[in-house]
């Protein structure tokens, strides 16, 4: 990449008044199934960071793959300041290695519009939160915690920074060691609720009891944590409806 295409543009896209179907209906669930009375404000933006582009291709994209100029509206870099209502950002974005298929789809439609190579394309959804400036407190640690967990599924997305990487270029390094729960077998219900609560798995405790009971009786060892993980994810209510259907009668790696 030249060094042309090293910067690394963000926009944000809103929808405008009227056409805001999706935060108004936010709004409303907030208030009145978490009773935070006195959120008076609220909107939703896609946020977009991109690299790989020049800035004509990126002004191009700004309003034909990023928004619809008829309903949209966009920021470049930053949001708009709040004045002095009270506010509160919150972020959220996929988890790594989850498939985001809006930075997906916004990375093809730039290619097919350039006929160049694909950019890279993150993408988060920013939540604008306001109320009052006399009216009750609202933004306080109890209510945005609530939120979180209104919008953040901690399976499949978290909460992401606000600040831009310097880069989109994303590099693993090889680990020289994997982990493996040492006494995993030999752990008592308590003790695998502490595990699942430490890992942060998606599975329940009957689903750890169960593996825990393949790998004391068949396998005879206790697993590694990538053993724990992979099977975490396949049993999720994403994977499940394809894995418990599939019978794999024969690997070879």
């Amino acid at each position: 990449m030249d060094q042309s295409k090293s910067q690394v543009f963000r926009c944000f896209a809103y929808k405008r008044p009227g056409f805001d179907v999706e935060a108004q209906g936010l709004r409303r669930d907030l208030r009145e199934q978490l009773g935070i009375q006195g959120l008076s404000g609220l909107t939703i933006f896609n946020r977009y960071d991109v690299e790989g582009i020049g800035q004509t291709v990126y002004e191009q994209a700004k309003g034909t793959v990023f928004s619809e100029p008829q309903v949209d509206g966009v920021y470049d870099e930053q949001l708009p300041a709040c004045g002095n209502r009270p506010h509160w950002l919150l972020a959220v974005e996929a988890l790594p290695g989850q498939f985001d298929q809006r930075a997906d789809s916004a990375a093809q439609c730039i290619q097919l519009m350039t006929g160049g190579e694909r950019p890279l394309v993150r993408a988060a959804t920013v939540y604008l939160f306001t109320a009052e400036p006399e009216g009750p407190v609202v933004f306080t640690p109890e209510n945005q915690e609530k939120i979180r967990r209104h919008l953040i599924n901690p399976v499949e997305c978290r909460e992401a920074s606000m600040d831009k990487p310097e880069t989109l270029v994303q590099s693993y390094g090889i680990p020289d060691h994997v982990e493996t729960l040492d006494g995993f077998t030999d752990l008592d219900e308590a003790g695998l609720q502490t595990e699942l609560d430490r890992l942060g798995l998606a599975m329940d405790l009957d689903d750890l009891k169960f593996l825990q009971s393949y790998f004391r009786d068949w396998e005879r060892r206790d697993p590694t944590i990538t053993e724990v993980r992979v099977v975490d994810t396949y049993w999720s209510d994403h994977c499940r409806h394809t894995t418990f259907s599939t019978h794999l009668d024969e690997v070879n790696i």
